[in-house]
C-alpha cells in the first residue's frame, strides 16, 4: 500500500476510491485527482460504477464534461474512447473542466430504457454531491461517442420532457444540461441497414427489431425527442463512418435546427467511425470553443 501510494505521488495524481488500478490517469495532466470507482446506484453492480477526475488546481466550482462511452450498447467501459482522445482530455482538464466517466448496463444484461435510467441515476449521483466534489450544478455538459454519443442525445432531448420511463423513482431530476457534444451518434434507430434484425445492436438494444417495433424504437431515438427547449449541440461525424452513416448526424442536426436550437455539424474528411483523426487540434478547438459559449 505504502508503495502504491508513493507511486500515486510521484506520478502527481491522486487516487481515491476502490483499489482497482484505473489504466487511463496516464493521459491525464499532472495534479489530477482521481475520484475512483463511485457506486452511483447503491448497489454492487460493476456496471454501476463512475469516475470523477477534477483538474488540478481549480478555481471555484468546477464546470463538469459528463463522458458516455460508446461499444454499441454491449460493449466496452467507463474507459472507452479515451485512449484516441487522449489530447482532448488533456486539454479539457487544462482548462478547469472535470470530467465524470459512467459505466452503463449492456443491452445484453438490460434493455433499454435500463441504459437511460442508469445514466440518469449516475447525474442524479453527481447533482447529489457535487458540493462534495466542488462541481458546478449549473455547468453540467455530455460528451458521449457512438452508442454514447445516442445516449448523450438521448439525456439531453428528452430531461426537459421529464419522461418517467427514464428515471429511478428516487432519482433526483433537478438538473439540465448547457451543452451536448456527440461525436457520431445514432439519431434515428430505423435508419440502421439492420433495422430489420432483432440480433442487430440496435434490435439488441430494445429486444426487437426497430422495424418490427417502430413504437420502441422511437422511444429509443433521439429524434423523437428534439423541441424548443433543448441545449446546444455540437455533432461530430466522419465521412467514411461504415458503422453510424453521416446521415444519422445530419438528420438529427437538421432536427434541431428546425427547432431554432443551436447546433452545428462537423463532417470529418475521410474519418471512420472513431479513432485519433477525431483529436485533431481543429477538431479540440471546435470542442474547447463550442463548451465556453
Amino acid at each position: 500500500m505504502k508503495k502504491t501510494l508513493l507511486f500515486c505521488f510521484l506520478l502527481g495524481f491522486t487516487i481515491v476510491g476502490f483499489s482497482q488500478t484505473n489504466r487511463m490517469m496516464n493521459l491525464f495532466p499532472e495534479g489530477t485527482i482521481l475520484h475512483g470507482n463511485l457506486p452511483y446506484q447503491k448497489d454492487t453492480l460493476q456496471k454501476h460504477l463512475l469516475d470523477i477526475y477534477l483538474p488540478p488546481n481549480p478555481q471555484g466550482k468546477i464546470p463538469l464534461i459528463i463522458w458516455v462511452h460508446g461499444g454499441g450498447w454491449l460493449s466496452n467501459d467507463k474507459y472507452a474512447d479515451m485512449g484516441y482522445m487522449k489530447e482532448t482530455i488533456s486539454d479539457l482538464m487544462k482548462e478547469g473542466y472535470a470530467l465524470a466517466s459512467i459505466d452503463y448496463r449492456f443491452s445484453t444484461q438490460a434493455v433499454f430504457p435500463a441504459q437511460m435510467l442508469d445514466c440518469n441515476a449516475a447525474i442524479s449521483f453527481l447533482i447529489d454531491h457535487a458540493a462534495e466534489y466542488g462541481l458546478d450544478r449549473d455547468r453540467f455538459a455530455l460528451m458521449g461517442f457512438s452508442a454514447g454519443g445516442h445516449l448523450a442525445s438521448m439525456l439531453a432531448l428528452s430531461k426537459n420532457q421529464n419522461i418517467d420511463d427514464f428515471f429511478l423513482p428516487a432519482t433526483n431530476r433537478n438538473f439540465s444540461f448547457k451543452a451536448v457534444v456527440d461525436f457520431y451518434g445514432p439519431a434515428d434507430l430505423t435508419l440502421f441497414p439492420g433495422a430489420n434484425d432483432p440480433k442487430s445492436p440496435e434490435g439488441l438494444l430494445i429486444g426487437a427489431a426497430p422495424l418490427d417495433r417502430p413504437d420502441l424504437a422511437k422511444m429509443a431515438s433521439p429524434v423523437s425527442f428534439v423541441d424548443e427547449n433543448d441545449p446546444p449541440f455540437l455533432i461530430i461525424h466522419g465521412e467514411n463512418d461504415d458503422l453510424v452513416s453521416p446521415m444519422q448526424s445530419y438528420l438529427l442536426n437538421s432536427w434541431l435546427q428546425v427547432k431554432g436550437i443551436r447546433s452545428e455539424l462537423m463532417i470529418v474528411p475521410g474519418a471512420p467511425h472513431y479513432g485519433s483523426m477525431f483529436d485533431a487540434d481543429e477538431i479540440r478547438v471546435k470542442v474547447l470553443n463550442f463548451l465556453k459559449k
